[in-house]
């Protein structure tokens, strides 16, 4: 019964976390700031948020145990910081895509990211690609070009799709250099620990986009008004500090396979609030599209955890 109770309410956690996620351009149209600087708030709000977190985890283990912690494992390994930056950047993408296409049309190409990783593991980590790899990533080629070439799209929402694209690009590097630092298994250099893996990035992500926000244009908080304020703290501490909190815990909780099927409420989510509240129209075509996309990397993810686990 308890082991019942855990699964539901990691279940929960994970349709929570994804509904969070899926808000967040709701949420980036009303901020009314610079998407690099949005980006960079993002990731000071959650990284202060996670701080505060492991620093009550420190407080309750022993003298002992505090000091047994290497340095070098608190800071984490290169490559990991590596990936942080490109974090960083990949949220300046996909928040200016929101600026110039629908958040649905920008969520659905930015979804392209799984399939991109199927892709590049043969390559980069010497996996196999099964057909069902092959196949999906052909249909989600196609899903992005009835998105994009297949409809007549105005040069603003083209523009939107190329920034959603290559948002998916960083979102992938992100994945494959974590990928690759877990493979390794460095207990030197890198943690199992999720939360302590994001605040490194989160940190990485910060130290990058400073001095990028500030050779882009400066600050611009004094010009905010009330609700962008309220957004903004809403996309760093709900949206990425708790969200990622409540996400990594959940993934704990459930099989992958079934994490797999959930993080699709996403996207899901993302196009119905650009629907119904943001009143942006989608195409039957573009619908199809993003089904497309959708379908084979949620396709792609089952087979792949199904796969591993029969290995």
């Amino acid at each position: 019964m308890k082991n019942i109770r855990n699964r539901s309410a990691a279940r929960l956690g994970m349709i929570g976390a994804m509904g969070i996620f899926g808000s967040i351009g709701l949420f980036v149209r009303v901020i009314g700031l610079p998407s690099a600087e949005i980006a960079l708030y993002r990731a000071i709000l959650a990284l202060i948020l996670l701080e505060g977190i492991l620093l009550l985890r420190l407080l309750r283990r022993t003298p002992q145990n505090r000091a047994s912690t290497p340095l070098f494992k608190r800071l984490g390994h290169p490559l990991l910081w590596l990936s942080g930056a490109a974090m960083g950047f990949n949220w300046i993408l996909l928040f200016e895509a929101y600026r110039y296409t629908t958040v649905s049309t920008a969520t659905l190409c930015y979804y392209f990211a799984p399939i991109l990783v199927t892709v590049l593991s043969p390559i980069l980590f010497r996996e196999r690609i099964g057909v069902h790899g092959i196949i999906c990533f052909v249909l989600s080629t196609a899903g992005v070009v009835l998105l994009t070439g297949a409809v007549r799209v105005s040069e603003k929402d083209l523009h939107g799709i190329v920034l959603s694209l290559g948002a998916a690009c960083l979102y992938a590097a992100v994945v494959l250099i974590n990928k690759g630092l877990s493979m390794r298994q460095n207990r030197e250099f890198t943690t199992d620990d999720p939360i302590r893996r994001t605040v490194v990035q989160f940190l990485a992500a910060a130290l990058v986009l400073m001095p990028y926000v500030m050779l882009t244009g400066g600050v611009h908080l004094t010009e905010m008004s009330e609700l962008g304020w309220a957004a903004l703290l809403c996309v760093g501490f709900l949206h990425t500090g708790a969200a990622y909190v409540v996400y990594f815990a959940a993934l704990r909780g459930i099989p992958g396979q079934e994490a797999a099927v959930l993080s699709y409420i996403d996207p899901l989510v993302a196009v119905l609030l650009s629907v119904f509240v943001l009143g942006e129209t989608i195409t039957a075509v573009q619908m199809l599209g993003g089904i497309l996309i959708l379908g084979a990397s949620a396709v792609n993810e089952i087979l792949s955890v199904k796969q591993e686990k029969e290995t």
